[in-house]
């Protein structure tokens, strides 16, 4: 290929670069690789945008979820061909679920180099399916289409952040041709200065008003939130206070609020059969991503079987509705205009004496165990988390602790989790990219020793040149994967093949792994030890720019004790309601 073709090709990656800049992006994650060059530089080179180059694909795409989720802007990830591209999966399906938008840009081999055995060299349309919210592959860049390449970066880039689903990962494809280093020479002009090429509009939001019939005077309801914009955290506590219905909510949220109307302790409440059946509502509004819980899922679906109507704010069109109960969709919220009268008396206040009983009952028994306890730990953290910072959960256990005993607060922090698609992939890179982000803050995670583990390459780092990542990790130490002895394989298998399909106890220790990367690690077992040790892991982070780690030793089964310690406590305390 000639140079003038090769001029041609960095004049295409910068032009991508330049209009990704004018339209908000502000970081770009980078894999080191050859085919990938023009792309690489071109980011590097554009002065706009901060680059932050990862080694391994798979934890550069959730270090790129994790930048997304952090600063509220669509960030770009670019590999090189080859497996390298593919090792981007993980991320872009949890993107995908959750919504966050990614510019996914893989290097390619030329037309000509595939299907003959060329080395990096696979079938890279459409690599990740359905899984995006649009694919592109213009081919070598070309002169001749150069006056669309603004247009091309501009719909990607509002095709990530604005598409008529909701925000998500699209996937560029972009094939390269050597030579691969070149000089882009006058770029395409755009539009008008610091200005995409498209812009795209807002979208018209249902009334409440428009959902009076159902928000009817006297009836018996709740309000049912997960994920969701955190602008509805304030309206929504409003409504259920107005309405005279609770607002089970859970930390990702937003509205986990102290108030009269929030409840917290809905998995331990709903876990009692006699009051799961004498607050059985007649409507139920429903708002953002479902809970983990699928104690919570299972009285849903019996409210929905005994005739209750289910109303869900689906602004996305996701179909959030995993037992299929919803009777009626509506396309958006906008919290204003007249909701109907109140619910019948004592309604809210059965479920506000049944929330402060759970909740001093969760706190007895965590107040018998001077050991560090799992739920403890997470209902610690989360009163600890400054209002301005970022609590990162990890899936399986951490998350469920969270979301069953974060006592509700008057400001909490905001929450966040890759329940996308609920696996333990990338979780140290997503924290550590929420902390390249820059939330003012800080950023705090509660992971488990088998996802660091599983994302052990997320703690290698550059020598130079990467941004501060100063967060705070506590890490519940269990020896294995403890959600599984919560589970019918734990009672029902021998220990021995249970242990090793199930519980599978890993090496190295996750304290010794952390701290032969250079990073700084307390490990506790008493609870009190807790609030020092995160004083102390702050403080070490703030001072390098680095994570810091506070590592806690349970016992799985120790964990299983607790938390039915605490599910006894809370049915013994509605007894006295």
């Amino acid at each position: 290929m000639s140079k003038v073709a090769a001029d041609t090709a960095a004049a295409f990656c910068a032009t991508l670069a330049d209009e990704w800049w004018r339209g908000g992006v502000r970081d770009a994650v980078v894999c080191p690789g050859s085919r990938s060059t023009p792309m690489a530089l071109a980011l590097l080179r554009h002065g706009g945008l901060r680059v932050s180059v990862r080694l391994d694909e798979r934890g550069a795409g959730f270090f790129a979820v994790g930048l997304a989720l952090g600063s509220g802007r669509p960030t770009v990830v670019l590999t090189t061909s080859g497996t390298a591209a593919v090792e981007l999966h993980a991320s872009v399906v949890e993107a995908h679920h959750a919504g966050v938008p990614l510019i996914v840009c893989t290097a390619d081999r030329p037309p000509e180099a595939h299907d003959v055995g060329a080395p990096q060299t696979i079938d890279q349309v459409h690599l990740f399916g359905r899984a995006v919210r649009w694919f592109s592959d213009l081919g070598v860049p070309d002169e001749a289409a150069r006056p669309m390449w603004r247009s091309f970066a501009s719909r990607a880039l509002a095709e990530a952040a604005s598409g008529p689903v909701g925000p998500g990962p699209v996937h560029l494809n972009l094939p390269f041709r050597e030579p691969l280093l070149g000089e882009p020479g006058e770029l395409p002009p755009a539009r008008t200065e610091q200005r995409a090429w498209h812009e795209i509009g807002g979208r018209a939001a249902s009334d409440l008003g428009d959902l009076a019939d159902h928000l009817r005077a006297g009836a018996r309801g709740i309000i049912v939130v997960g994920r969701c914009p955190s602008e509805l955290a304030a309206p929504l506590n409003a409504l259920g206070a107005e309405l005279g219905w609770p607002v089970l909510a859970d930390p990702p949220s937003g509205c986990r609020l102290a108030g009269p109307q929030v409840v917290g302790a809905a998995d331990a409440l709903l876990r009692d059969e006699g009051f799961a059946g004498e607050m059985m509502p007649e409507v139920v509004l429903r708002i953002g991503d479902p809970w983990a819980s699928k104690v919570l899922a299972g009285w849903l679906s019996k409210t929905a079987a005994a005739g209750a109507v289910h109303i869900a704010v689906d602004s996305d069109w996701g179909w959030k509705d995993p037992g299929r109960e919803v009777s009626l969709r509506t396309g958006g919220l906008s919290p204003t205009g007249p909701v109907g009268a109140r619910s019948a008396d004592g309604w809210l206040a059965r479920w506000a004496a049944a929330e402060a009983a759970a909740q001093g009952a969760i706190d007895r028994v965590l107040g018998g165990h001077s050991e560090a306890t799992e739920p403890g730990i997470a209902r610690a953290l989360y009163s600890h988390v400054p209002t301005e910072g970022c609590l990162f959960a990890s899936s399986s256990m951490p998350v469920r602790d969270l979301e069953w005993f974060g006592r509700p607060r008057a400001a909490p922090p905001r929450v966040v989790a890759n329940r996308g698609a609920n696996g333990i992939d990338g979780v140290v890179s997503t924290t550590l990219g929420l902390a390249a982000s820059g939330v003012a803050g800080g950023v705090f995670g509660l992971l488990g020793d088998l996802a660091v583990l599983h994302d052990a390459s997320g703690l290698v780092r550059p020598v130079s040149g990467a941004p501060p990542m100063a967060a705070v990790i506590t890490v519940l130490d269990n020896e294995g994967g403890g959600i599984f002895n919560f589970l019918p394989q734990a009672s029902e298998l021998a220990e021995a093949e249970f242990e090793r399909l199930f519980g599978t106890p890993q090496l190295p220790a996750v304290a010794e792994l952390v701290g032969a990367c250079g990073y700084f690690v307390c490990e506790i077992t008493e609870a009190a030890e807790f609030e020092p040790a995160l004083a102390a892991a702050g403080a070490a982070a703030a001072a390098a720019g680095l994570p810091a780690f506070v590592v806690v030793d349970t016992e799985r089964r120790a964990n299983v004790a607790v938390h039915g310690e605490i599910e006894a406590a809370v049915r013994e305390a509605l007894k006295d309601l």
